[in-house]
């Protein structure tokens, strides 16, 4: 169980509430000491009196407000004191739509939990009713002698509290970024801009996403703990600039639809073939399995496998960035996207290196996994998904 980094009461109207706060995220990154070099000797560092260099006990600290030559010095008792009868108290104010609050505000967000059960009626019943409203009570609180305004709403079937940074500590974007477009987008480039983003329009899920910066660091720890090879990173790839705008855009958008019409057809395809496997299996068999027994037994259809290629060879064509002499490669390809599909670009284009594949560098993932796929050389992909 979480350990709690406040308790109070959270008030709304009359009403009072015992809760505790819980922080919803905890970092994944990997750690390290300080060392010094050629030894294994950690370097720690002390707070020392910068006069005569001793080391000061923590409870010797205070703190100090610097005025010139001379501090004023501030007990935490006296901050305390200033704060009275608010220092463990959430006070909602009022209800907001969260939607009105812009994600720059937002800061550290806490799980808020009932701290017995015998107050999880009024917990239960303000989260159904900020559930159903779909607003978020504005409150503000004191937590380690600092005041935080909060917003409180539903989440997940427990409430949530994110802590939002001040309006005079938000900068103005217009006062603080240079170079800023003083002309609205044309017409036509501004439709086929939004046409790409609806063509690249997804459903957010972030277990699709993964830190692998931090993976490879463990996997370099422990290659170097147990003197294996050292793996080697991706080169960063190369940049390039688009000369028209409005043809880099038509070619994103060419090649977006390309990718999904032919991931589309393959999806159909593929459940036409499980509902007929289906048939002939036990009702437990995988998808996975049905594709990879369907792959041994071949394509089918051989009529609406050429079509299929012709489908495909038009598509080729209008791709105004794709790479040429795909259209004989479908059948690895098909062998071998099971497992490329489930890589991010950034393993995709390890893979290329390892394959040898040129001009990887200025492809993107469609292409990377395309040209992998035809290559024929796929060691790894299994292991990396």
């Amino acid at each position: 169980m979480a350990h709690a980094v406040w308790s109070g009461s959270l008030s709304f109207g009359l009403v009072s509430l015992p809760v505790s706060l819980v922080t919803a995220t905890e970092s994944h990154t990997v750690h390290f000491h300080q060392i010094e070099r050629g030894t294994s000797d950690r370097v720690r560092i002390r707070r020392v009196n910068e006069s005569t260099g001793e080391e000061v006990p923590y409870d010797r600290i205070v703190k100090g407000y610097p005025t010139g030559d001379e501090y004023v010095i501030v007990e935490p008792e006296e901050l305390d004191e200033i704060t009275p009868g608010r220092s463990r108290t959430i006070d909602i104010t009022g209800f907001a739509c969260l939607e009105d609050i812009e994600p720059v505000y937002f800061d550290t967000t806490y799980f808020v939990a009932p701290r017995d059960k015998s107050h999880a009626k009024v917990y239960g019943l303000l989260h159904a009713a900020l559930d159903r409203a779909g607003r978020a009570g504005i409150a503000t609180m004191t937590m380690r002698q600092k005041e935080y305004l909060v917003a409180l709403h539903a989440q997940g079937g427990v409430l949530v509290l994110h802590t939002l940074h001040w309006a005079d500590e938000v900068r103005d974007p217009h006062r603080t970024l240079d170079n800023l477009p003083a002309d609205r987008p044309a017409a036509q480039e501004l439709r086929t801009a939004v046409q790409l983003i609806e063509a690249m329009a997804i459903d957010w899920d972030p277990h699709d996403y993964r830190d692998i910066t931090q993976e490879r660091v463990r996997e370099l720890i422990e290659a170097k703990r147990s003197g294996a090879t050292v793996p080697q990173g991706a080169p960063e790839p190369e940049s390039t600039e688009p000369v028209d705008l409005m043809e880099a855009l038509r070619a994103s958008v060419d090649r977006v639809h390309g990718t999904k019409s032919a991931d589309k057809g393959k999806q159909s395809k593929q459940g036409k073939r499980s509902k007929q496997s289906g048939r002939s299996k036990q009702s437990g068999q995988s998808d996975r399995s049905q594709r990879n027994q369907q792959s041994r037994r071949g394509q089918g259809d051989q009529r609406a496998q050429q079509d299929k290629r012709s489908k495909q060879d038009e598509r080729d064509g209008q791709d105004r960035v794709g790479a040429k002499g795909r259209g004989g490669k479908r059948g690895s390809e098909a062998a071998a996207g099971d497992d490329l599909d489930r890589l991010s670009k950034a393993e995709l284009y390890e893979l290329a290196g390892r394959a040898g594949i040129s001009g990887r560098s200025r492809m993107n993932r469609s292409e990377l996994r395309r040209a992998l796929a035809g290559s024929g050389d796929t060691r790894g992909a299994k292991k990396a998904s």
